[in-house]
């Protein structure tokens, strides 16, 4: 995909990844829509990225929201090329004692939210022959403990997209997603850092994952894993899990210390 004038409807853009993805996309010349929750924080961001940027308000969980949503992408772009899926929550916890809202929220922030805003986008992304993106996780592959809900939610977002991508075939529309290891964002608190650091979890920066997001798009790519050996993990974990569970079991110990509701 050339993006170089490319309309892109950019959802999360303010957290750690979508702001570095703006960026990096900016710099590639496409034209921009912002979506998220923070208006001030949409308003900053776009300010820095120069004219041609607009912003869409509003939380991809709700129906009210992405409906402001797909509003902004039409009256800021005048169509779409790109959708970008990159909004997301996660907790740290045991899931025994997982607020059972908390659960809801993360579903309908990181699966259902962004399977419906796809849905009402698609007449839109028929039309341009465009392209989907759906901003994943290593964890959406390899079951994490302590993160019951939050893999849960993206190994529907994986399936989501892999199903969409097959229905879609003949369409002219592609669905790309994405898996970054943890990465080193606000999205996780101190207490995912302070366990990464005890159990050696590799963090990447915000701008490695932005970068690898923009290759994917140009080279048209259809799944991507980021980081090694988390990428090699993942195709053992599909064809050998158990083998996981044994590693996964000894770390879950380490993890338990700083795992808090």
């Amino acid at each position: 995909m050339k993006l170089q004038g490319a309309r892109i409807l950019l959802v999360g853009a303010t957290g750690g990844i979508g702001s570095a993805m703006a960026h990096a996309l900016a710099e590639r010349g496409a034209r921009l829509c912002l979506a998220g929750r923070r208006r001030d924080r949409l308003q900053s961001l776009a300010d820095k990225l120069g004219d041609g940027t607009t912003t869409a308000s509003g939380d991809i969980a709700t129906e009210l929201g992405r409906n402001a949503l797909v509003a902004g992408a039409n009256t800021g772009l005048g169509g779409l090329d790109v959708l970008i899926n990159a909004a997301g929550v996660l907790d740290f916890v045991p899931f025994d004692e997982h607020d059972p809202g908390a659960v809801e929220r993360i579903f309908r922030a990181n699966t259902v939210g962004p399977m419906l805003l796809t849905q009402a986008l698609l007449p839109a992304l028929r039309e341009s022959g465009g392209r989907i993106v759906n901003l994943g996780s290593i964890f959406g592959s390899i079951a994490f403990p302590y993160f019951a809900a939050y893999s849960a939610s993206k190994f529907a977002l994986r399936g989501f997209s892999e199903a969409l991508r097959r229905e879609l075939a003949d369409s002219g529309v592609g669905v790309t997603y994405l898996a970054p290891r943890a990465t080193r964002t606000s999205m996780n608190p101190e207490a995912v850092l302070r366990m990464g650091e005890a159990t050696g979890m590799h963090l990447d920066e915000p701008w490695t994952v932005a970068r690898a997001v923009v290759r994917a798009l140009e080279k048209d790519r259809e799944e991507v894993y980021f980081g090694w050996p988390e990428a090699l993990f993942v195709r053992i974990n599909g064809l050998l899990p158990r083998l996981v569970d044994r590693a996964l079991r000894a770390q879950a110990r380490t993890m338990a210390r700083f795992a808090r509701p």
